[in-house]
């Protein structure tokens, strides 16, 4: 079979984001298949202060729910979760961050083929257990469980160049005009939106498997609130 190039957009924060990759790991390991993974930046809340919100106020203010409403979203975004491997506990992660230093790490551990390990320090940091995750001695400490060193990472916080490199990726990702996050970017030709089913990803990426490559450009966006 051919190596595939996957290139997941999505947000640190974002429910859904975790849920999609997730289901497309497995869709990747039933279908056997060899994949070149990496990841581009979305910011849901760019002006998030560090300090985050409570998620509560948040679709309170955004969208005027009452928290009965938000329970029962949440209560179903937890099943639907568990159903495909991620544990979002509710009673812990009660904020929502910026997600600006998470993804400028993320960028950097490319160069080390660390980003999808990182990716899920993150998620279990975060979802599971509520961490803050625009700290920086939050970030620091899951980038040592990666192997790699603190020092330097704190330094590529710092860096002009890993900031600018940062900024190429979002204006790379805002140039697709998404409305909605994830979206998965196969081979650079096609793209598949929303934290879709096993069943679903393995049926479109069994396609480019074949020896002819999707004729469709980046297209067909649609779903995600967080």
């Amino acid at each position: 079979m051919k190596k595939l190039k996957i290139t997941m957009i999505h947000d640190l924060v974002c429910s859904w984001c975790p849920i999609g990759y997730n289901n497309i790991k497995t869709a990747i390991k039933n279908l056997n298949l060899t994949v070149d993974f990496h990841f581009l930046p979305f910011e849901l809340n760019p002006n998030m202060p560090e300090e985050g919100e409570l998620i509560s106020q948040y679709f309170y203010r955004q969208f005027s729910w009452p928290n009965s409403q938000l329970i029962d979203y949440q209560t179903s975004l937890v099943e639907t979760a568990f159903k495909s491997g991620v544990t979002i506990d509710f009673s812990k992660r009660q904020y929502y961050y910026n997600s600006y230093l998470g993804h400028l790490l993320m960028h950097w551990t490319e160069q080390f083929n660390k980003q999808s390990e990182f990716n899920e320090y993150l998620i279990d940091a975060y979802f599971t257990n509520g961490k803050n995750i625009s700290d920086i001695n939050v970030l620091l400490e899951l980038i040592e469980r990666t192997g790699l060193e603190q020092a330097a990472a704190k330094r590529a916080l710092s860096s002009a160049s890993v900031n600018q490199q940062l900024a190429q990726k979002i204006v790379q990702q805002k140039a697709l005009n998404l409305s909605s996050i994830p979206a998965f970017i196969v081979n650079d030709t096609a793209l598949l939106s929303g934290s879709q089913s096993v069943k679903f990803f393995e049926e479109k990426l069994s396609f480019f498997t074949k020896e002819n490559d999707s004729p469709n450009k980046l297209k067909g966006i649609q779903h995600a609130v967080y």
